[in-house]
């Protein structure tokens, strides 16, 4: 068999953690923050958070074949 790679992109967006979680960046943060955007929605949209679990099972075995980092 072939072996699998590892998705180049997942790598740069996703962080597994030892506990199982994956954590990742806030989405819409970006870009236009000088200007058009709410002050309340600058600051949800600040620093990390981690997937549901069903979503981090989903990254991790698809995204990941041989384990994250």
């Amino acid at each position: 068999m072939p072996k699998l790679k590892t998705r180049s992109g997942a790598k740069k967006r996703f962080q597994v953690k030892k506990n199982g979680q994956v954590k990742h960046a806030k989405a819409f943060g970006k870009h236009l923050f000088t200007h058009a955007k709410a002050m309340d929605t600058r600051r949800r949209n600040r620093g990390t958070s981690h997937l549901r679990k069903m979503d981090a099972k989903k990254v991790a075995q698809e995204m990941f074949p041989y384990g994250a980092n």
